[in-house]
Parts: structure tokens; C-alpha cells; sequence
């Protein structure tokens, strides 16, 4: 049976050349599937996981234009990849046009990137408040000033866009940003189908993504939200007409999701796809828990231990561990302290499937939207908001 639950039930692998590989510049794109950035998570050896278990985008966690032009240390850290990652892939979060070029123009100059992601969607009080993410849209020309800016000074590494829905139901910007990024040359464009005031709460609105291809026709678009099992990927494409995925909060905890979308659509589109491999028991998900430790250790000092504790939730959601395991390894302080948690755990326990469409992270929402002062009276206003709104540290 594979990974299928009774609300994916039914749901078959991709037919031989019912999907076609979506194009990013010269960038093919399959299995039609990109990996959110996640503040926190999206680091090199989290990717590092995630390419080993199949293709794909892995895109970087943000990285604000100001810090990289300004040469932040930790900004400078996270920007750069593993020695064979490819392609490259780094989210950029800016407000203003002259930091987000500047910052394209570095990155690309000194053949850093293959492919730079701007982030319009962050729904955070800290951002929204300041007139950032989820915010700049309601700005239509201030919008189109970045992706131009980020746009003009990429050459031909491409340049995509990602937001939401909008601010909340009253304020739905989605398919104006849609089109303006489409008509300053993006290479694609991503859509969480849910608004800034829902957060991450409720259901990701799958019928906004179809009317999104509708009117951006010219590139790939590229649904995001409630994608927790590989049936999801295949219900969102053949229901929306999308042209990829966007995984999120699907994949914490579980790396292995993205050869289980590999499985579903296929080594080709030509090929047609597989059902996944059944659940790792979990003596596999500890020997990958170990990997993981040791790979963020290894990048970030001994401190990455302490990083690596919020992951250990993830990796035990749905095995019948009980609380103790689960207190101990929130309390690790090294890499021996995991060896020793780990060595306690029953390597035969397999997975309650029920869980996988149990959210990770973030669940808060909905939650009102707060703007700067006056951010809606005249929308056409393409003055970007004051100088700190791009004071956010890289990686949230």
C-alpha cells in the first residue's frame, strides 16, 4: 500500500507524459517539485538530506538583500552551498528596489547562484508590520519596482517570485502580483493558496492556484500548501492545471518525502511513476536523525546541536516512542547525548500513517494582519517603507 491513507486512497502514480517538466530559465525542473525556504530549517544540511532522497529545487532559507550587501556574517553563512550543490537556489527577501538589485548584481557577479527566489509571501507580525512580505503587494508599483530591480540585474540566472493569496479575504493580490512578475520576466511564480491573516491555519485554497495558471500563462506556476504525501502533489496538479509543487511543513521530519514524490511522478515525465516505498520503521528514521546532527554540527559548530533539537518532534511524530524519549532528546547537548537517546529507542516501531497529515510547525492563525500606518490609503504609492523594514536577520 505504500504511503496511502484513506483520504488519498485511489489516487494512482503519474500516467508516461501526463506531466511535462516545467522550465526556470534554463533550469528544467524534475520531479516538478521545489522545497520551501523554512527560517531555521532550509540550510545546506537539511538540503544535503533532501537531494540525497530525490530531485528537485532546494531553495536556500531567506537571506535579506540588505545584510548580503551590507556583508553580514551570518547573512554570508547562510548564502553559501555545499561544494556539490546544484543548482543553487537562494531565497532573497527585500523592500526596496536599489538593495534587492544591488544584492541580485553581487550574487550573480561573483557566480554564486543559478536561481534567486524572492519572498513577497511572509505572513510574520515582524515583517507584514514593517511593510515587508505578505505587505509589498497591496503595493502594486512598489512591488513591480523589486521584481524589476531583481529581474534587470540577473542576466540569465532566473529570477522567480512567491506570495499569497493576499493580506486576508478583503485584500486578495495574488493574481495582479501574478501578472506583474510574469510581465517583468520571472521565470515562475509560487502561491501559497492561503492569506497572510490565516497564517498557517485552515486548508490551503487549491481553487485560487487554478485561477492563478489562468491568467499567468507564459511561465511555470507552481502551487504551495497542505502538500503532506506525495498524492497531494498529483491531486494539486491535475486539479489546478499547475505546472510544479511547493513542499513546506510536509517535509520536517521527513527528508524521504521527496523520494517519495520522485517515486509517484517518475524518473521522466515519459516514464510515469511508481507507489512509494512503505514508512521507514523507526531504526531508519534514528540513523537519518544521527546523519542530519552531524551534518549541522559539522556547518554550524557544536552549537548546532542545540539547532537540531526542534527536529527531533518532527522526526518522532506518528512512532509510539512515549514522552520520555521524546523529553530526552529535547534535552541532548551533543552528539553522543542523540547516540545514547537513540540507541534506546525500539528500531522496530513503524509508523502510524494517520499522522503524516498532522501539521509540523507552525499551526498559529488566523491572526489580523498589522501594516504600517496609512500602508493602504493610496496603493499606487511605490515608496518603499523606511529603512527598517529590512533590518530582519537572514533566516527569519
Amino acid at each position: 500500500m505504500g504511503l496511502r491513507t484513506t483520504v488519498n486512497a485511489g489516487v494512482p502514480p503519474a500516467a508516461p507524459d501526463e506531466f511535462t517538466a516545467p522550465r526556470i530559465g534554463p533550469l528544467e525542473v524534475w520531479p516538478p517539485v521545489v522545497l520551501a525556504p523554512m527560517a531555521g530549517v532550509t540550510n545546506a544540511p537539511f538540503r544535503t538530506l533532501c537531494r540525497e532522497h530525490g530531485a528537485g529545487l532546494y531553495v536556500s532559507e531567506m537571506i535579506t538583500a540588505r545584510g548580503l550587501v551590507e556583508g553580514h556574517l551570518k547573512t554570508n553563512r547562510l548564502s553559501h552551498f555545499a561544494p556539490d550543490e546544484s543548482p543553487r537556489s537562494i531565497q532573497l527577501y527585500g523592500t526596496e528596489p536599489d538593495s534587492v538589485g544591488r544584492a541580485v548584481r553581487l550574487l550573480v557577479g561573483e557566480d554564486r547562484v543559478d536561481h534567486v527566489d524572492l519572498n513577497f509571501g511572509c505572513p510574520m507580525p515582524k515583517v507584514t508590520r514593517r511593510g515587508g512580505g505578505a505587505a509589498i503587494p497591496l503595493r502594486p508599483r512598489l512591488f513591480a519596482a523589486i521584481v524589476g530591480a531583481a529581474v534587470g540585474a540577473a542576466g540569465d540566472v532566473p529570477v522567480t517570485v512567491k506570495f499569497r493569496l493576499g493580506t486576508d479575504a478583503d485584500h486578495l493580490t495574488f493574481l495582479d502580483a501574478g501578472r506583474i512578475a510574469e510581465d517583468l520576466g520571472a521565470a515562475s511564480v509560487a502561491l501559497h493558496a492561503r492569506t497572510a491573516e490565516q497564517l498557517y491555519s485552515g486548508e490551503a485554497d487549491w481553487s485560487a492556484v487554478a485561477d492563478l495558471k489562468a491568467v499567468v500563462t507564459t511561465v511555470p506556476v507552481f502551487g504551495n500548501g497542505d502538500v503532506w504525501e506525495p498524492w497531494d502533489a498529483l491531486r494539486l496538479m491535475r486539479s489546478t492545471g499547475c505546472d510544479g509543487v511547493v513542499v513546506g511543513r510536509g517535509c520536517l521530519g521527513r527528508p524521504w518525502l521527496f523520494g517519495d514524490l520522485a517515486a509517484v511522478f517518475g524518473p521522466t515525465p515519459a516514464s510515469g511513476g511508481a507507489e512509494p516505498g512503505d514508512p521507514p520503521r523507526l531504526a531508519e528514521v534514528a540513523a537519518t536523525m544521527c546523519r542530519h546532527a552531524a551534518l549541522l554540527v559539522d556547518w554550524a559548530g557544536p552549537h548546532g546541536i542545540r539547532d537540531f533539537r526542534k527536529h527531533t518532534s518532527w522526526y518522532l511524530k506518528g512512532y509510539a516512542t512515549g514522552p520520555a524519549a521524546r523529553r530526552d532528546l529535547q534535552a541532548i547537548g551533543s552528539l553522543d547525548d542523540l547516540d545514547r537517546c537513540v540507541d534506546g529507542l525500539d528500531g522496530a516501531l513503524e509508523l502510524d500513517v494517520d499522522s503524516l497529515r498532522i501539521p509540523r510547525s507552525h499551526r498559529a492563525g488566523p491572526k489580523r494582519v498589522v501594516l504600517p500606518e496609512g500602508w493602504l490609503d493610496d496603493p499606487d504609492d511605490a515608496t518603499p517603507p523606511p529603512a527598517e523594514a529590512d533590518a530582519l536577520v537572514s533566516g527569519g
